[in-house]
C-alpha cells in the first residue's frame, strides 16, 4: 500500500513516516519551537532500521528527545523571506556523529554556528543542506534509501555527540 507523506523522522530505531499534527509552519521551525515532551504524527508508517519490519498506526506520539534528524517532502525553495535571510552567508562543511547506539553522521553544510546554544537563529534544531549519511545500511527498502538522497535535514541538536567544523 503506497501512503503518501509529508514528513518524516529518524530516531534510533526506526525511520518514522508520516504528517506532523498541527504543523503551522516549516517542519524546521515547528520542531524548533514544540514545547512539548511528544510529537503527534497521523499516519505514522515506522519502518525497522535492523529488519525493514514496518508497523502501520493511526496516530504516534514520539519523544522529542528521541529524534536524530527530520525532513519535510516540501518545495525547498518555496520559502524567498527564509532564503533572502541567507543570502551571502557562506557556509560552513561539518560533520556530525550523534548519541546513542545508532552508529550514524552526517556531512553537509550548515549556517555558521547553528549548531551552537547561544545561536540566535535556532534553539534545538538546525539545518543540514546536502547531507551525506554514513555507517547506516539502508539495504534494499526504498524508504530507508531515502534517507540517502535528501536535500536538507533538520538535526537534533541535543542528540549531537561530536561536530567535525572544517572551517575553523
Amino acid at each position: 500500500m503506497l501512503t503518501i507523506v509529508s514528513d518524516i523522522i529518524l530516531t534510533d530505531s526506526f525511520l518514522i513516516k508520516g504528517e506532523i499534527e498541527q504543523k503551522y509552519a516549516r517542519l524546521s521551525q515547528v520542531l524548533d519551537e514544540y514545547r512539548r515532551y511528544f510529537l503527534r504524527i497521523r499516519n505514522a508508517t515506522l519502518i525497522d532500521l535492523n529488519t525493514c519490519d514496518r508497523i502501520q498506526t493511526p496516530l504516534l506520539h514520539v519523544n522529542m528527545d528521541e529524534i536524530l534528524l527530520a525532513h519535510e517532502f516540501l518545495d525547498t525553495a518555496g520559502d524567498p523571506n527564509k532564503a533572502d535571510l541567507y543570502k551571502g552567508v557562506k557556509f560552513h562543511q561539518v560533520r556530525v556523529f550523534f548519541t546513542g547506539h545508532l552508529n550514524v553522521e552526517v556531512g553537509g553544510e550548515v549556517r555558521p554556528g547553528s549548531y551552537e546554544v547561544d545561536d540566535r537563529a535556532t534553539r534545538r534544531f538546525f539545518v543540514i543542506k546536502s547531507p551525506q549519511m554514513r555507517g547506516f545500511n539502508p539495504k534494499e527498502d526504498n524508504d530507508l534509501k531515502l534517507l540517502t538522497k535528501l536535500p536538507y535535514a533538520v538535526v537534533n541538536k541535543t542528540r549531537l555527540s561530536y561536530i567535525y567544523d572544517f572551517n575553523e
